[in-house]
């Protein structure tokens, strides 16, 4: 909680909301627009096409 008091109010607005969706009897598991998405990277563990380690933390530096 003390973390999402220092963020803007819109942002915090967006933690709300996710949290009242999750909350919700009637949230999504999975949107529909990225179940496709969801399946084949499911499909893709299944198979054992997995990222690597360094290829995780490339993703994270991009995104960090």
């Amino acid at each position: 909680m003390e973390a999402a008091e220092k963020l803007r109010p819109d942002q915090q607005d967006d933690i709300a909301r996710m949290i009242l969706d999750l909350a919700s009897d009637t949230s999504e598991a999975v949107p529909p627009s990225h179940l496709a998405d969801v399946l084949e990277g499911l499909a893709q563990a299944e198979r054992g096409e997995l990222a690597s380690p360094a290829e995780i933390e490339a993703a994270f530096r991009r995104f960090g």
